[in-house]
């Protein structure tokens, strides 16, 4: 795989600084029943990093001294951790907003069946991956049957609340290199879509931008259009969005506990921090991470093109 962090270290990108920190992302491992082509964690069932109950027990410290208000799971697929259920179990005993970034197939995979009710038990937020309503995009980004499985999957959801009273987002990524539509345009051609053709509700759909790091980054490179896609980026920036952007208010955990600015600063090792070195979660439990310089690179650009993107959809 090609490295793309030399493509992207040295930048002119705007210096930001976060404001109040309320939202903790963390990456439970890379193992995921999926390889998709647009991962840029580079996630799939080889994989073998997992976060241990020993780093989930120091994030719960941190959380209880830093007064985090959400918390956001990811992976891989998280669900695939063994200590998913404790983790959830451990929010909502604080309170916490839970959000499950969730590839759907999962929830149909031997030994996960009962993880959709478990979430919709406990009010977890959905926020699934759907890059297309069209069955052959999704299968030739994410595997052959994966759009069949989302939909049952899907269905399943629906019939336990989700898609009305429990929340339920779908994203949306482009297929290659270029910018995704209009939001608003694009969440009502998927509902009526899937509600047409399948019975299925869903609550809003997020668009996000492919950002040049890891898989996609290195398919770029192969292609010989890593260049082309960053001129895209950079020519379709907006300065409005740097006040909504995701880094803003979150930090993101590695599966080993190390904290970073962003998941996208994490698949590229930038940790959080003006030093330059890693930290581990546990020893950042009196660290003031409010208007902490973030740390940048070329690839910010992806999150202030165009309508702006991040995880929870597009800026503007």
């Amino acid at each position: 795989m090609h490295a793309t962090l030399p493509k992207l270290k040295q930048t002119d990108f705007p210096t930001i600084k976060r404001g109040v920190l309320d939202t903790l992302q963390v990456n439970l491992g890379y193992l995921c029943n999926l390889s998709c082509l647009h991962c840029h964690v580079n996630a799939g069932p080889t994989r073998k990093e997992l976060m241990d109950k020993a780093t989930i027990d120091h994030l719960f410290e941190f959380i209880d001294q830093q007064n985090i208000k959400t918390l956001d799971l990811t992976g891989g697929a998280p669900e695939m951790n063994p200590h998913f259920e404790y983790v959830v179990t451990e929010a909502v005993k604080r309170g916490l907003t839970i959000i499950d970034r969730c590839n759907l197939t999962i929830l149909e995979e031997p030994g996960y069946e009962h993880m959709a009710k478990f979430m919709a038990d406990n009010r977890v937020q959905i926020v699934a991956s759907l890059p297309c309503y069209s069955s052959d995009n999704v299968d030739a980004q994410r595997g052959n049957g994966v759009f069949d499985n989302s939909v049952t999957a899907l269905q399943k959801l629906n019939t336990l609340g989700y898609g009305k009273e429990l929340d339920l987002s779908l994203v949306y990524n482009p297929q290659g290199a270029q910018l995704p539509p209009n939001q608003e345009t694009l969440e009502l051609e998927y509902k009526q879509h899937l509600f047409d053709n399948f019975g299925i509700v869903f609550n809003r759909l997020l668009t996000i931008t492919n950002m040049p790091i890891k898989r996609f980054g290195s398919t770029l490179i192969s292609k010989g259009t890593f260049d082309e896609y960053m001129d895209l980026l950079k020519a379709s920036y907006q300065s409005v969005n740097l006040g909504n952007l995701m880094c803003k208010s979150i930090l993101s955990i590695d599966w080993q506990g190390f904290v970073y600015d962003c998941d996208f600063n994490q698949m590229l090792e930038l940790p959080a921090g003006v030093n330059g070195t890693k930290t581990h979660i546990s020893d950042c439990l009196d660290t003031n991470f409010n208007q902490q310089t973030i740390t940048i690179a070329d690839h910010c650009y992806g999150c202030t093109a165009g309508s702006g993107s991040s995880c929870g959809g597009s800026l503007t």
